[in-house]
């Protein structure tokens, strides 16, 4: 096997594609556990085939838009890397792979715009809010399937007050991610977490010149644009963390993956390797935080019946899987069996948008599983995964975040 310096693979990620190509042992368990395996039964639809795919591509052989449209198909859900037990990294080879097809394989002028006006306005909240409120003006002229993708205006219970008096000590303090799609459409998560960690005596502090994560770049034909979000982020976070914060806080599941993964992205940028490391090392999933507290200081006047739906971003890319579920129990809630819960609900960032008819059949079997014993709520961990399943259901779908901040005790 000889992988090529290609056009997009410098010499280190060939040799780093190398490495993972020769851990795979073409076993199949992956498809076991692959979303999209699973609704189209294609070998090319599932990590293996993606795999081979990918291979031949760094292989020097050519590539064509079949091959790419394999690739887009994949929800970057990394259940293929729980299930593996070669400890494959599908999802570096995945980036590696995707880097190479979009500078060989030109995609029609639609997709493109499509993709390119996704990066102009995601990560961008003051753009994301102008065009949010534009298209709400439309929305009853928009084919259903088109406004089911516009997110409408929620409340979620939670009493924005002023926070309590401290006890005289000094509290701990940690950075938060304020991201972007997430503070425009539910700034009451970030608010909720602020609540929380405030009883549990730490003060949260936003770095106005962080901004978005860079996965939305990442995960969309540019990944340098989203390494650069990186390096822009990694430059606001650590004068804090030498000051003495503790931790970067996140409370969107998809950004915690992309942030922690920070330190394998920038592994060969000579300027920012060192940096990315000690960022990823301090980055923690806001599940991770409370858990690791004394919970009792978190009283609560009422408890739900919650159906629980674990982010892929959450259980296999950060590889916290029951972490939120031990947390609910461990407060008090009920928690209702969800069958597959290893299965992606489809969200997947923008993969909603750009494989619609994929996404719709993943969240409705979603929808399906988590709605089976008639919970109250539906709890996630992810705006993404949230505002995709919200859109399919009338059973309240919210972060953990906003149902505990809503029943705390005044």
């Amino acid at each position: 096997m000889k992988i090529e310096t290609l056009t997009a693979v410098t010499e280190q990620q060939a040799q780093q594609a190398e490495r993972i190509l020769r851990t795979c042992v073409h076993c199949g368990l992956c498809n076991a556990t692959c979303p999209t395996y699973q609704l189209l039964n294609n070998e090319c639809d599932g990590p293996r085939g993606r795999i081979y795919l990918i291979k031949q591509v760094l292989e020097g052989q050519a590539a064509s838009m079949t091959t790419l449209e394999h690739l887009d198909r994949c929800l970057t859900c990394r259940a293929c890397e729980t299930t593996c037990p070669s400890g494959v990294q599908y999802a570096r080879l995945l980036d590696i792979g995707r880097a190479q097809l979009e500078q060989q394989v030109s995609r029609p002028l639609v997709e493109r715009l499509k993709r390119a006006g996704l990066r102009a306005v995601l990560p961008y909240p003051q753009r994301f809010k102008s065009v949010l409120t534009v298209a709400k003006w439309f929305t009853p002229l928009l084919p259903s399937k088109l406004a089911a993708h516009i997110p409408t205006s929620r409340h979620c219970g939670i009493d924005c007050r002023d926070p309590k008096a401290t006890d005289g000590t000094e509290p701990r303090k940690m950075l938060i991610l304020e991201g972007c799609v997430q503070s425009v459409l539910a700034p009451s998560i970030n608010q909720a977490a602020e609540l929380i960690l405030q009883q549990l005596g730490i003060q949260l502090i936003t770095v106005p010149s962080a901004g978005c994560c860079g996965a939305i770049s990442h995960h969309n034909s540019a990944p340098e644009d989203g390494l650069n979000f990186a390096r822009r982020n990694i430059d606001a976070w650590l004068p804090y963390l030498e000051q003495g914060a503790e931790s970067i806080v996140i409370t969107a599941s998809g950004c915690g993956v992309m942030v922690k993964d920070y330190r394998e992205l920038l592994q060969y940028d000579a300027n920012y390797a060192d940096k990315a490391r000690r960022v990823s090392a301090a980055s923690r999933d806001i599940v991770e935080i409370v858990l690791a507290e004394d919970l009792s200081r978190l009283k609560l006047h009422n408890t739900a019946k919650i159906a629980v739906q674990s982010p892929c971003t959450l259980q296999h890319g950060q590889k916290l899987a029951g972490a939120m579920e031990q947390l609910l129990q461990r407060l008090g809630f009920t928690l209702s069996p969800v069958a597959d819960g290893h299965l992606c609900c489809g969200s997947a960032g923008t993969y909603s948008i750009l494989q619609a008819e994929l996404a719709e059949q993943l969240g409705q079997n979603k929808i399906t599983a988590l709605e089976q014993q008639q919970p109250d709520v539906i709890a996630t961990a992810n705006i993404g995964c949230l505002t995709h399943l919200q859109s399919k259901t009338q059973t309240p779908v919210r972060h953990w975040l906003e149902i505990v901040a809503a029943l705390l005790e005044k």
